[in-house]
């Protein structure tokens, strides 16, 4: 079970839930879809939520930027590759891809640590 702590992917979980009680059909094909598509194959699970993080920094998409990091924490991701993902994504999305990524996700990380103590 991976554990999520920031308000944003706990926003994120809730919502699909909300829909799940309205579309339980579309909530469900998007659940195994999705379940699917982040199990380890060439590409390990962390590295499958690296690349979701990075295309959601890209895109602005703060709950799944937060969602995709907290998983890919989960899977043993260190911080040197958050931050090279970060930094790739920063590279094609400027400086609003940036400041997600260096205040957000900083975020998050601290939140984490405090927790840990």
């Amino acid at each position: 079970m991976t554990e999520q702590y920031h308000y944003l992917s706990e926003q994120y979980r809730e919502g699909l839930q909300s829909l799940g009680k309205i579309s339980p059909d579309v909530v469900d094909a998007y659940n195994k879809f999705t379940s699917v598509c982040f199990q380890p194959g060439e590409l390990s699970a962390k590295y499958k939520h690296l690349l979701a993080m990075g295309i959601a920094l890209f895109t602005g998409n703060e709950h799944c930027i937060v969602y995709h990091l907290e998983n890919a924490l989960n899977e043993q991701a260190t911080v040197q590759e958050i931050a090279e993902t970060i930094a790739v994504a920063g590279a094609y999305g400027g400086g609003a891809t940036m400041s997600h990524g260096v205040i957000l996700i900083n975020e998050v990380l601290e939140e984490r640590q405090a927790r840990m103590q």
